[in-house]
């Protein structure tokens, strides 16, 4: 029989601690660079940032239509608010008034 060389031997036994160190340089590289890795933690941040403004601009909006909302309440509606709708939904104008068209684009 022949013997294995030496060569051989040594690839037999660096087999399994090989594969074990690819294992791991995997799992490090990709929680360096993968999805959810360090490299993304700066991405995550500035999208928190960019839904932070957003959350704020709706919010705003939205207590600008609670305020809007509360002067229509039929209990006690704003007389002016309510002018303002009718004129608007209606398109109706006093003959006594002079309308002044305005550009908004």
């Amino acid at each position: 029989m022949r013997k294995p060389s030496t060569f051989a031997r040594t690839m037999k036994r660096a087999a399994w601690p090989a594969i074990g160190l690819t294992i791991i340089a995997f799992f490090g590289a990709y929680a360096v660079l993968g999805r959810n890795g360090l490299f993304a933690y700066g991405d995550y941040k500035r999208q928190l940032v960019k839904r932070e403004h957003d959350y704020a601009e709706l919010d705003r909006k939205r207590a600008v239509l609670k305020n809007r909302v509360a002067l229509l309440n039929p209990d006690h509606a704003n007389p002016d608010m309510v002018d303002e709708m009718v004129r608007k939904e209606l398109n109706v104008a006093h003959p006594d008034e002079v309308i002044v068209p305005l550009n908004t684009r």
